[in-house]
């Protein structure tokens, strides 16, 4: 199984472009906020949902000794928590909104690069190449 084909991977490389081209439609707005008519551009967070539904938990009890679902569903599904998004994409530029969405695009940027960068210590780890 190629490294790019597991889940978690996948989405943290997605997560990390999307986040590397924000950057760069954000430090455009803020070079352009004197610009007469420029429009601040933004990007939609990428839709993790239908690999997330992919990868659900499957949960079952194959010895007695198992401790029983106690009314849990049988598929878990888990939800990543995505950053809310500016309705105000395509209006006239604020140079201070554009300089703190910048910061919490980077502050984002690098904690997708460290989860990266331990889930393959991990993988290393598991397979006996740390």
């Amino acid at each position: 199984m190629p490294i790019s084909d597991i889940p978690i991977l996948s989405m943290l490389r997605t997560r990390m472009q999307w986040r590397q081209e924000r950057q760069r439609l954000l430090a455009e707005n803020v070079a352009n906020a004197d610009t007469p008519n420029y429009r601040a551009h933004d990007l939609a967070p990428p839709d993790f949902d239908r690999v997330l539904r992919s990868a659900a938990i499957s949960l079952a009890r194959t010895e007695t000794g198992h401790i029983a679902r106690l009314g849990v569903p049988a598929r878990h599904s888990p939800r990543m928590p995505i950053a809310t998004m500016s309705a105000r994409a395509r209006q006239p530029v604020s140079r201070e909104d554009e300089m703190l969405k910048l910061a919490g695009n980077q502050t984002h940027y690098e904690a997708v690069t460290s989860l990266s960068t331990h889930s393959l210590a991990l993988l290393k780890t598991a397979l006996g190449k740390s």
